[in-house]
């Protein structure tokens, strides 16, 4: 083992490491208790949608947090990779508690452990997990660059069936608190994806790689509309949300340098929901709230008492 020396980074790695510290956030940072007007006003399809999503979602970024990142940077030689990657493994966990800041915000003690063992036993959901944790768990099998474009797949594809409910919601100005913390989280996906998709673009790969990575896409797709339809049926979403899902796989397959699999355009799905992939802060109070504009305080000075001599 060699101690890492970041005095010799490539510049590609320093800016990487350099922007996930600016995007830096915390789930406590978000004061959420002003969305418990706008969740009672809510329909009971509306909430249990609600509820289903964050939990599938917590489900991804688990399994992405304690899986995919670290068995992925294992696998990486470059020092500077692996920190990058176990930053960002980091970060996945943190999405992933805080949903469960919005669960303890607006459900029951028993909602929430109702809506969670709903996700451990969904039979789409966990099929979906199947496919992307037996690649994770395999990678001499499947090879590098396979795990990494599933780690695409997840980071710029699988999440968006559940980032489209609070994207909405957001654009109608319900629940604009929790669905900062989505904003955020959406900021973070964005970079993870374009960051593991250039290692991909950087790896030697084989026609046989390549074949399998658009079956197991293939595969993760058919179970994906299947859950949209599952989710979002009740709504009357379901198409406006396999629109929104197709459009980002063709942004999976660009952080691929892949061949796009689809012809959506962003016009296809609720104007709403794309203004939401905005990730310019929703919402900012200095002394109370930290959106995703948050800037830290620099040439920090003590006070005195002088200070108050006015």
């Amino acid at each position: 083992m060699k101690p890492i020396n970041w005095n010799n980074a490539d510049s590609f790695s320093l800016m990487l490491w350099n922007q996930n510290l600016k995007q830096f956030w915390i789930d406590t940072e978000i004061p959420l208790s002003r969305d418990k007007i706008s969740w009672e006003n809510m329909t009971q399809p509306e909430k249990e949608t609600y509820k289903r999503i964050l939990a599938g979602l917590t489900l991804l970024d688990t399994s992405q947090g304690l899986v995919g990142m670290p068995r992925i940077m294992m696998e990486c030689n470059n020092l500077f990779e692996k920190n990058i990657l176990s930053f960002m493994g980091a970060m996945e966990n943190i999405h992933a508690k805080s949903y469960s800041s919005i669960f303890s915000t607006l459900c029951s003690t028993n909602e929430t452990n109702e809506v969670f063992n709903w996700a451990e036993n969904e039979p789409i959901l966990q099929e979906k997990m199947n496919i992307i944790l037996d690649v994770y768990n395999n990678i001499p099998k499947y090879s590098l660059p396979v795990a990494m474009a599933t780690s695409v797949f997840l980071e710029s594809f699988l999440f968006y069936s559940g980032f489209y409910y609070p994207l909405l919601l957001a654009g109608k100005g319900t629940l604009t608190s929790s669905n900062e913390i989505i904003n955020l989280i959406i900021r973070d996906e964005s970079i993870h994806g374009v960051y593991v998709g250039q290692l991909f673009k950087n790896c030697e790969k084989t026609k046989e790689n390549i074949d399998f990575i658009y079956k197991t896409f293939n595969e993760l797709y058919t179970l994906e509309k299947e859950y949209a339809k599952m989710l979002y049926d009740k709504l009357g979403f379901t198409k406006d949300v396999t629109a929104f899902i197709e459009y980002n796989a063709n942004k999976a397959f660009d952080n691929l340098g892949l061949e796009k699999v689809f012809t959506v355009k962003d016009t296809d799905f609720n104007p709403l929901v794309l203004r939401g992939l905005d990730t310019t802060s929703k919402q900012h109070e200095f002394f109370s709230n930290k959106g995703n504009s948050y800037a830290k305080a620099t040439n920090v000075e003590e006070l005195s008492d002088d200070d108050f001599n006015f």
